[in-house]
């Protein structure tokens, strides 16, 4: 069975599946401007890093399909400029959507310079940027899946009967397919070394049990659905063989931000000497942070913890306290941090792998 596909886009029309929607319906809604997927992404109708990156580009590259011809190329400039400006402040925490705005707009900086380049010209490279990373990230999501399974089969001596534990989504539903680390334990599946898959229900957001469950249930892939805090008990009564977890942002030293709950998974994990990974592609590194003390991190609403819909189930009055993400040191990522350019330890990651 193919996997989930979250966002589908063809020749300016795009459209996401509505994550807020899962596990009840499926439901896509289109992304008609670079405001929409701004609110899709802070309501968290789309969310994952890449997921999140790519979903704004591909907002701005419908933007661009839709502007007039014959702007100058200041015009164009300041226009993809802004936008993506914009879009990065939609969630702070994710380093992807950031260093893809960056990198966009050096290209249209670079076009803007070079004289030999009519406007036209400049505005079909800028759209031939945009839209190669869905592509593109499909393509790193399934070597991030194949290096991952084999170093953890590698590592733990174990060509099957694997048991993962994993948190929150990494999955297509993250991604533009695959996954990150999700990729791994799918790249497990298909080689037939895994035996059961652990995932957290990720409180307070329940990301766990609404899309990793969705996921490994559509896939067939032998699950268990755990309360966040059965981990410590299921790691001793399942002799958990890997942790693996995404990232939101990874530190120049290795520290990683991810879904709130990682660092305690990774601080259990060490006491039950078991690996721990992280999986992210490579653009999540961000070499201007020195350490995980810099990564920002992002508050969530007081309701997700206090209501459950519209039901509240806390007492009214009481203060909450709902960071969206935390961050795990690099000494507990055990097993490596795995990118589409293959494993690495906290202190092997250079700028130019």
């Amino acid at each position: 069975m193919a996997t989930l596909q979250a966002i589908k886009y063809e020749a300016g029309k795009l459209d996401i599946l509505d994550q807020l929607q899962l596990p009840e319906s499926c439901t896509y809604i289109s992304i008609e401007n670079v405001q929409d997927a701004w609110l899709a992404i802070r309501e968290m109708k789309v969310r994952g890093a890449p997921a999140i990156a790519i979903v704004g580009c591909l907002s701005l590259a419908v933007e661009l399909r839709k502007l007039q011809d014959g702007q100058s190329k200041e015009v164009l400039h300041n226009f993809v400029k802004e936008k993506l400006e914009y879009l990065v402040t939609s969630r702070p925490t994710a380093v992807n959507m950031q260093l893809a705005a960056e990198a966009c707009v050096k290209l249209s900086s670079e076009l803007l310079k070079d004289d030999s380049v009519e406007a036209a010209v400049a505005k079909d490279a800028l759209l031939k940027h945009l839209e190669a990373m869905l592509a593109s990230d499909i393509a790193d999501n399934l070597a991030i899946g194949d290096y991952g399974a084999k170093d953890i089969v590698e590592k733990t001596g174990k060509k099957d009967k694997l048991r993962i534990m994993t948190h929150c989504n990494t999955g297509s539903l993250a991604t533009a397919g695959y996954g990150t680390a999700l990729g791994v334990i799918r790249s497990l599946h298909k080689t037939h070394s895994l035996d059961q898959v652990y995932c957290t229900e990720t409180r307070p957001y329940n990301q766990g049990s609404r899309l990793t469950a969705f996921e490994l249930v559509y896939e067939k892939m032998p699950a268990t659905l755990i309360c966040d805090n059965m981990a410590a008990a299921a790691m001793r009564q399942f002799q958990i063989d890997a942790i693996i977890v995404g990232a939101d942002r990874v530190a120049a030293n290795g520290d990683t931000a991810n879904k709130i709950g990682t660092y305690q998974l990774a601080v259990l994990a060490k006491s039950h000497n078991i690996l721990f990974y992280v999986a992210a592609p490579f653009s999540s590194i961000d070499f201007e942070i020195p350490s995980g003390q810099s990564i920002p991190i992002e508050e969530r609403p007081h309701s997700e913890m206090t209501h459950t819909g519209s039901i509240r189930t806390a007492a009214a009055g009481i203060n909450c306290w709902n960071p969206g993400f935390d961050v795990t040191p690099a000494e507990l990522i055990t097993g490596g941090i795995v990118t589409e350019k293959g494993v690495f330890k906290a202190d092997q990651l250079v700028r130019n792998q």
